[in-house]
């Protein structure tokens, strides 16, 4: 196959681009399979944009996530002007920046935690929670969705199966969207510091004090007389928290926005409150709550697209501009609940499919059903096009999502 080059102009992926993420990926995927851009740190990255190239890549073992080599190949790659910023890898050694071996053997260590029976026994302790915010969502005539339901739901859930004390759970939303957010370098490091300590604390206390819940589990976890070393423990239980609640808030805020942007496909949920399966799916395709997977680097050149990419460079598979793919979903900016959305990559795709998606899909389905079935007159409490979105380049979430719950 003839290789091309991506088009000559670098794009910036800056707080512009992110609120309007899709229209600006559209312009992207339509003119080239990939394209190579800088992010707001100087950082030269390549980033993959149509839906066959993004499930390959997923898959790709030449695309690499060892987290200490990413932090060379991301020192090569910050562009002449950025001032040499260096990677934050504070708690950055967990699965999802490692490669087999590593990774084969971490997933193993917590992988019985995620069983669909373990899940499903998870189910009454969601629709507990669910109902409560509900309750407290009952009696006021505005309330900011992400604040009293989006958040707290997926952040109680994982904190009380991790065991990790309630007092903290706000501490643990502003460390992370700190970390997640792409905002200023010192300010990460001084939350990555705290977080790092007072999880090292917790495992101390679990050591102490084991309880019932998969802290205490991992920390006597052993697969072939192997177990996780401190430091291990705290990357694992870092992840294990960032994504067992940031995907999920944002899976529910967006979809809650596309539905309310889409009165007819609300109306249908009302109707019909089974359509709640279908309505989550489509809710990850048309606008998930990561737009990109995680850092990978090219281990060798390679060919992606009839694009060349050479050895040691950064590259985004980009979800959401694969999701968004007219050659794999018809009308793909076109939200419907109905649509089959079968084959979506918002969980990604290969040995990093995203190990908690069967606890989001749950969280979602109980979330979306009690919204529509106690607020069936749901409304935003000001322009839906004026929502903000927040500037990083993981995560595509709302700033803050106003709602009258009992209409207006």
């Amino acid at each position: 196959m003839s290789t091309t080059e991506a088009h000559t102009e670098v794009p910036v992926f800056d707080a512009a681009f992110v609120q309007d993420l899709h229209a600006r990926y559209a312009e992207i995927r339509d003119a080239t399979p990939v394209q190579r851009m800088a992010t707001p740190h100087g950082l030269s990255v390549w980033v993959i944009t149509r839906y066959d190239d993004v499930r390959a890549a997923l898959a790709d073992p030449r695309l690499c996530k060892e987290v200490t080599r990413i932090q060379e190949v991301i020192a090569a790659n910050l562009l002449p002007d950025s001032g040499g910023r260096e990677f934050e890898d504070s708690l950055a050694s967990h699965m999802l920046n490692m490669d087999p071996p590593d990774h084969t053997r971490l997933r193993k260590l917590v992988v019985k935690a995620f069983t669909s029976r373990r899940v499903e026994a998870l189910r009454p302790r969601v629709e507990q929670i669910t109902e409560r915010l509900l309750d407290d969502m009952a009696g006021q005539s505005e309330v900011d969705l992400l604040d009293s339901f989006a958040f707290p739901l997926p952040i109680q859930v994982i904190s009380e199966l991790l065991g990790v004390d309630e007092s903290r759970r706000d501490a643990f939303r502003a460390w992370t969207n700190v970390l997640l957010d792409a905002s200023d370098r010192e300010e990460a490091a001084v939350a990555a510091a705290e977080m790092s300590q007072y999880l090292a604390e917790l495992i101390e206390v679990k050591r102490r004090e084991p309880g019932d819940d998969l802290l205490t589990a991992l920390v006597d976890a052993t697969e072939d007389q192997d177990r996780l070393s401190d430091k291990e423990l705290i990357a694992m239980v870092f992840l294990l928290l960032v994504a067992g609640h940031e995907t999920t808030v944002n899976l529910i805020a967006n979809g809650v926005l596309h539905l309310l942007r889409n009165p007819e496909q609300w109306a249908a949920l009302r109707a019909d409150p089974e359509l709640v399966t279908g309505a989550v799916e489509e809710m990850l395709r048309f606008d998930g709550p990561v737009m990109h997977g995680t850092f990978r680097f090219t281990a060798e050149p390679m060919t992606i697209g009839g694009v060349e990419i050479p050895a040691k460079q950064i590259v985004w598979v980009g979800l959401a501009a694969a999701n968004r793919d007219p050659e794999q979903f018809p009308e793909p900016d076109r939200f419907d609940i109905g649509r089959d959305a079968h084959g979506h990559v918002a969980f990604g795709h290969g040995i990093h499919f995203c190990l908690g998606a069967q606890l989001a899909r749950l969280e979602a389905h109980t979330a979306l059903r009690g919204l529509v079935e106690r607020f069936p007159n749901l409304a935003a409490a000001g322009p839906l096009d004026d929502v903000q979105w927040r500037f990083s380049t993981l995560i595509h979430g709302l700033r803050a999502f106003p709602v009258h719950p009992a209409g207006r």
